[in-house]
This record gives C-alpha cells, structure tokens and sequence, in this order.
C-alpha cells in the first residue's frame, strides 16, 4: 500500500522524503499513523531498486526540515520512471480482498481520481461487503452476550456498530453515484453532510435566525 501511494504522489511532482511523508499525511488522512520514516525510505530504496523511480536532484535541508534524532543532510528528490507509471497503473487496478481492508481500501480510495469506474466499484463494493460482515459479527455478538458484557465493553461494541452502519449508507451513496456517473458531493464550507450546520458562524450579511 505504501508502493502505491507513494508511486501515486510523485505522479503528481518529484518529491523529497520530507514532502513525501506529509503528502502521504494529507493525503492518507486517519490511516497516515501506519507511514513512518522507518518504512519510507526502505520502500523508497527498494522502489529505486526497481527502477520504478529515480533520483532527480539534491538540495540542502533547512533544521525544520530535519527529523528529531536524525542527521543533517541534504535532500533526495525522487521522480517516478515510466516503468513506475506502468507499475502504479497495475496496482490502482488490483482489486481483491487486501483493498477491501481499512489500510488498503484508503490508499486505494486516496487515488480514485486515477482509477477507472469499473475497478471503483469493484472496491466499493467488496468494502462494502467486508463491512457489512463487520456489522453483523457486532450484532450477534450484541444479541448473544450483552448481557454478559460490562457497560464499558457493552458502549464499545455498539459504537463500533455505529460505525459500520454509517459506513455502509456511505459506502451505498458513492456505489449509487458510480453507477450514475455522478461525482461524490462536496459539502460547501460551514454544511455537515451537504446541510448547513446550524452551529458555525452564519455567512456575511446573513444572522442565525435567517437560516432554513
């Protein structure tokens, strides 16, 4: 997963190391604990390695941009080949059970924009069917032991079954969307779900009261 999210960011530009790692930050978003420099620049040797990227230039690190406990020196920028291109376009392809995972359904989902329509659904899909077995293993668990279960155990099962049913309604909307060619809805800023949240500030010229 880290191969291809990071064969998908240096589509995008060369990178350093530095810029690669907050990319994948941004980009990963709740997954981007799994990134670290002590996976990176192994996977960014091994890329090399294959020839899927190469070294473009060197230039001097700034102390901010220095990892704690780590040398001073200067900056690699890595550019993908063309052998890379080929190698991020077989795996955005793949779709099988490892995608269907959290870790792997992100990084795929991360690049969406770079997939074809008919792997998007084949991933919405099985993620879709991976939590729903997720979701039902959480309500027998709920409808056979509860009562066996302390409150705090108890709160933990029925907010991760929580979570499963507000993932498969998402994961239900895009699949629809996909089928439609539509594109996922971006909210616009101060709206929750594409509905105005009533909590933020109002916009200029318009007070609380005035809003639907």
């Amino acid at each position: 997963m880290l191969e291809l999210a990071i064969l998908g960011l240096l589509q995008e530009s060369p990178m350093h190391g530095y810029e690669l790692r907050k990319e994948l930050a941004a980009k990963l978003g709740a997954i981007r604990a799994a990134i670290s420099y002590g996976s990176l620049y192994p996977t960014l040797r091994r890329l090399q390695a294959a020839e899927w990227i190469t070294e473009a230039a060197e230039t001097p690190a700034t102390a901010e941009e220095v990892p704690a406990l780590t040398s001073r020196r200067g900056r690699v920028v890595y550019k993908i080949t063309a052998e890379g291109k080929e190698r991020f376009a077989q795996l955005i392809a793949q779709a099988g059970p490892e995608t269907y995972d959290d870790t792997g359904f992100g990084v795929h989902f991360a690049f969406f924009a770079r997939t074809d329509q008919a792997t998007r659904l084949r991933i919405l899909e099985g993620r879709r069917r991976k939590i729903e077995e997720r979701r039902e293993g959480l309500r027998d668990v709920l409808g056979r032991a509860a009562e066996r279960l302390d409150a705090y155990t108890l709160e933990l099962q029925r907010h991760g079954l929580d979570a499963c049913e507000r993932e498969v309604r998402w994961l239900e909307e895009l699949i629809a969307n996909e089928r439609s060619g539509r594109a996922p809805t971006v909210p616009r800023a101060g709206t929750v779900g594409g509905r105005r949240d009533t909590d933020s500030p109002p916009p200029p010229g318009e007070s609380r009261k005035e809003r639907p």
